[in-house]
């Protein structure tokens, strides 16, 4: 057989090969996180390449950068910032972007629908699990049991007294919300048991049906942070709400007041909140959320008794957790496949 046929099979054989391979191949995932549960995981790996950051801290910027391009869609939490870099980075054939997250404020949405990228998140399978933990947050802060539980280790626990580690009940208190969408409604019907005197909230649309539910009221921002002998915080973190609760949302609230954030830490102006801690101008806080995430060892915040805080374990159920994996997974699936995601942001 002439030399130029036998090249010309060869070439032909390869490029048949490459179009094989191309029309087989996968698509690609990266995944931020390698301690997701696994069950999600193994959903993408049926039918995706899945790669995976290693270590279980957030992955690196730089990292991401690097890793995330060319892939087809990405994993991520709300730890990473998914930002015009990054999707710069990825690339145009990436097609969707979920977050193992109720909160998508790290994503930058517009961006995303500029590019026609979809975007998942896990909002109604966290509701229970967050609602349980800002009742245990609250309990914890307005009894103070954190601070009790240090006095039997250090010595301060003497014997029984009168007034000793007292903090205020629930039952005849005024409790406000501000945000009344789901985990809002789930945590107003867990305190209803508790027999308060009232339940006010705050949002921009009244929802009158689900208030009846548990008997609440809707009341504007400054009536809700006046009247209130408990504050909890369950709303999106949006650009109207960013540090609504500053120095002057503060200075108007009861010195009994205890204030509890299971939401964003970026709705609060942690400075005012320290000082509003330390002058007594309200009584205590319970914190899911802050600004950072982790909260530095020397912050002042740290030093103080009358604050309760948590290293945002919310929605820390575990078949929670799984779900959450799971939805991630689906809405990546669906994305890929130009379906209907479960849980898609709208843009």
């Amino acid at each position: 057989m002439p030399p130029r046929l036998v090249l010309a099979q060869v070439r032909n054989f390869l490029q048949l090969g490459h179009r094989t391979r191309r029309m087989s191949s996968k698509p690609s995932v990266y995944v931020t996180r390698p301690d997701v549960d696994d069950s999600g995981l193994e959903l993408l790996r049926k039918s995706c390449q899945v790669s995976t950051w290693h270590e279980t801290f957030p992955v690196p910027r730089s990292e991401l950068i690097r890793e995330v391009a060319g892939k087809d869609a990405l994993y991520c939490a709300l730890t990473d910032k998914v930002d015009k870099e990054v999707l710069d980075a990825a690339g145009p054939q990436l097609k969707c972007v979920a977050t193992i997250s109720v909160g998508y404020d790290h994503i930058d949405v517009e961006e995303c629908r500029k590019r026609g990228i979809r975007v998942g998140f896990t909002p109604d399978v966290l509701t229970d699990a967050t609602a349980e933990l800002t009742l245990a947050l609250l309990l914890a802060t307005n009894r103070r049991l954190f601070e009790a539980n240090r006095q039997v280790y250090n010595g301060g626990w003497k014997s029984w007294a009168p007034m000793w580690m007292c903090g205020q009940g629930l039952k005849g208190s005024r409790v406000g919300l501000l945000g009344f969408g789901r985990i809002g409604q789930e945590i107003a019907a867990r305190i209803v048991p508790f027999k308060p005197a009232e339940i006010t909230y705050t949002t921009r649309t009244a929802r009158p049906e689900e208030a009846a539910a548990v008997n609440a009221r809707h009341v504007d921002f400054d009536e809700m942070i006046r009247n209130s002998d408990f504050i909890v915080v369950c709303c999106a973190l949006t650009p109207q709400t960013k540090e609504i609760f500053n120095a002057s949302a503060f200075q108007k609230m009861k010195s009994n007041c205890i204030f509890i954030n299971t939401a964003r830490g970026g709705v609060v102006d942690q400075k005012a909140l320290h000082d509003a801690l330390t002058t007594k101008q309200i009584q205590a806080a319970g914190l899911d959320v802050t600004t950072p995430e982790p909260l530095p060892l020397d912050d002042p915040l740290l030093k103080l008794d009358n604050v309760v805080i948590l290293p945002h374990i919310g929605s820390a159920d575990i078949e929670t957790r799984k779900e959450m994996s799971r939805i991630t997974a689906r809405n990546i699936i669906a994305g890929l496949a130009d379906k209907k995601m479960e849980a898609e942001v709208s843009l």
